[in-house]
């Protein structure tokens, strides 16, 4: 079966990362959480401890559908430094794989070149990073098999998007509802 691989960097903002992980995980979808250290541990943006599943040496990339960079500073900036992930989110682009990122981290795909052409939004202020998107301020945007999500108030919507392009739209509209999510 197809995974989905979230990658937390120390710094990262927790409700980005772990919305996806809690609204994946209730809809059975296999993910896999990944830490950019040398241990599974990571501590987000606010202070709060997890434990990933594994790290960058425990990625199957070949088993990988999607991939998702949650944003959070300096997490963001981390993503942007690992040459790795770097290497393996081209690779998924250039295969047709999946690949997310919400708030700050867009710009990580902008910065990789994984945004020319292509429409995106972001955290407001990353737009500069963006390099050659054509910026929205939708809640989320999908561009072919690029996600991209403003931030931690969108996190929902984010990952019931991810949810709707992995099983199907009406999927995502009865896990949101269950949720009691309506604004």
């Amino acid at each position: 079966m197809s995974k989905v691989y979230i990658f937390m960097a120390d710094g990262f903002e927790e409700i980005e990362g772990l919305t996806v992980v809690d609204m994946m995980r209730r809809e059975n979808i296999d993910i896999f959480m990944v830490s950019l250290n040398d241990s599974p541990q990571v501590t987000g943006s606010h202070g709060i401890t997890i434990l990933t599943d594994g790290t960058m040496s425990d990625v199957n990339y070949d088993d990988g559908i999607m991939f998702v960079l949650p944003g959070g500073m300096p997490g963001t900036n981390h993503l942007a430094a690992n040459k790795d992930l770097g290497e393996m989110l081209k690779k998924a682009a250039a295969d047709d794989k999946y690949v997310a990122a919400i708030c700050a981290a867009p710009s990580v795909l902008g910065g990789l070149g994984l945004l020319s052409g292509k429409n995106a939004t972001c955290y407001p202020g990353f737009e500069n990073r963006l390099t050659g998107a054509h910026c929205k301020t939708d809640n989320v945007v999908v561009d072919g098999h690029t996600i991209t999500s403003r931030g931690m108030g969108t996190a929902i919507d984010f990952s019931a998007q991810l949810i709707a392009l992995l099983k199907d739209e009406e999927t995502a509209k009865e896990l949101k509802a269950s949720i009691m999510f309506n604004y």
